[in-house]
């Protein structure tokens, strides 16, 4: 009790974090390691070639569009409580997908995954938000948090491989129900309660248009990677989504507890930060979407091999990552973001240069390496100014902001560049047939490589509009921004 009486710091709050990590680890590691699984869970299940994109959008639809819905409900019940709750619904949607016997079954434990998941990570970064009051103690806590979240999806590769490989697909989402079950016990014990004061009572309509609203958007983004942009079905998605969304805007206008405050977006700092987040979502997702085929398809890795291969990109977030929560409360994130976002998009420029006869380590290697170096450099600085300033009626909901843009950018992403990456392998087609049989290869790695190229202009983007929204200096990081303990 000495630390909370002579410093007023929660004694509790590294444990805290150990617990956040976790659960932040879990989520990322189950966005990519059902990319490994999938191959196998398709056979065994006998889904259909149709079908088989449901295994992951049937949960990027439940996440994208409660998330910020997950965000209020930890604001208003409590977010130990919805962290907890969270965790043992993640371990028992997790657990009737691991025992699924038809692609039914699978399909729902990944919709039930991607429900807790949505209320699951907003309340884990507000919980973070609100325990570490001291500042420079914040930027590290949030560094740890952004190494997670950038490299656990290297780790759920390897992961993903060592358990399909040795044991089974289903493993894949076994593996979450120790973890799940584990978490929930150390937040039991070690994290305190918070929760917004004064009215919690919920906006109905503001729920309902904004659930729906991110429903038909992300779902359209889904519709366009595999249909197209043009086709009817797409558009009207698309069309939905804008007059739900609109519709949602003048709600929380009027409304007297509005689900998502404006006030949240309107901050320049914080409006900044979810805009910037959409473009590296976008930007950065090419290279694991589209390095992750090239190692696979064209160098002839295995799924395995090709997780082991993204470890330098993992090492290169955690080495860089403990720099950038040193530096930020000393020079301040924007002398860190836009440097950072120079050096992604630098990293995807050059592995742009790649061709089905380059190596690993001479055109794969140092791309990873530049990329995480820049990309450390961004994710710790831009969860704080996403939340710079908000106050604890609002950390939940901003945190699930924080998501939202992030969801939203990489499913924009992997619509874009996938329409991209095959416009371009066609074209290249047409003009390379003195290639023969060698064509199909060089094809697919020219799409891949004009992926690249549109993806390190995303990031330069972000960068721009960082640069232009964020005003932030040291002074404002290294002061409390007036979140603390309920």
């Amino acid at each position: 009790m000495t630390d909370v009486k002579n410093t007023g710091l929660d004694p509790d709050r590294w444990r805290t974090l150990f617990v956040v990590g976790i659960s932040q680890l879990m989520l990322v590691l189950d966005s990519s390691i059902m990319n490994i699984a999938l191959p196998h869970a398709k056979k065994a299940l006998h889904i259909s070639d149709a079908n088989q994109q449901w295994v992951v959008t049937a949960y990027t639809l439940a996440f994208g569009s409660l998330l910020l819905l997950g965000g209020r409900i930890g604001d208003y019940v409590g977010r130990k409580k919805v962290l907890i709750y969270s965790l043992i619904g993640f371990a028992a949607a997790s657990a009737f997908g691991g025992i699924a016997n038809n692609q039914g079954e699978l399909f729902a434990a990944r919709a039930l995954q991607g429900v807790f998941g949505a209320a699951l990570a907003p309340a884990a970064l507000a919980i973070i938000s609100v325990t570490f009051t001291d500042p420079k103690e914040r930027a590290r806590a949030f560094g740890v948090i952004g190494g997670i979240s950038a490299g656990g999806a290297a780790i759920g590769l390897i992961a993903g491989g060592i358990l399909t490989q040795y044991f089974s697909w289903r493993w894949c989402l076994g593996v979450n129900l120790p973890i799940s079950i584990f978490a929930a016990l150390l937040a039991a014990k070690f994290v305190h309660d918070s929760r917004a004061e004064g009215d919690r009572t919920y906006d109905i309509p503001g729920v309902i248009t904004a659930t729906i609203g991110l429903f038909a958007l992300v779902y359209g983004f889904s519709r366009a990677a595999s249909h197209g942009w043009g086709n009817s079905f797409t558009l009207s998605l698309f069309g939905i989504s804008l007059l739900f969304l609109l519709s949602f805007i003048s709600i929380e206008r009027k409304a007297a507890n509005p689900m998502m405050p404006l006030r949240v977006v309107t901050e320049r700092n914080r409006g900044g930060s979810y805009l910037g987040s959409m473009f590296v979502g976008a930007g950065l997702f090419s290279m694991f979407l589209f390095l992750g085929l090239y190692l696979q398809i064209i160098l002839g890795y295995s799924p395995l091999k090709s997780g082991v291969a993204f470890l330098p990109f993992t090492a290169g977030i955690i080495v860089f990552a403990g720099i950038a929560s040193q530096l930020l409360p000393k020079i301040g994130p924007k002398p860190l973001m836009i440097p950072g976002l120079f050096a992604g998009s630098i990293g995807l420029f050059l592995l742009s240069r790649i061709t089905p006869t380059t190596s690993y380590a001479t055109h794969v290697l140092p791309s990873l390496i530049i990329i995480s170096s820049g990309m450390a450099l961004v994710f710790i600085p831009l969860s704080t100014t996403s939340l710079h300033h908000v106050g604890s009626h609002d950390a939940g909901v901003a945190s699930a902001l924080v998501n939202t843009s992030q969801q939203i950018g990489g499913s924009l992403g992997t619509a874009l560049l996938n329409t991209i990456a095959a416009t371009a392998a066609a074209s290249f087609v047409k003009g390379n047939a003195q290639l023969g049989k060698a064509l199909p290869l060089f094809a697919t790695t020219h799409g891949f490589t004009v992926a690249f190229k549109v993806g390190a202009l995303m990031l330069l983007v972000g960068g721009v509009v960082l640069y232009f929204f964020i005003n932030v200096g040291k002074d404002a990081v290294v002061e409390s921004d007036g979140v603390a303990l309920h």
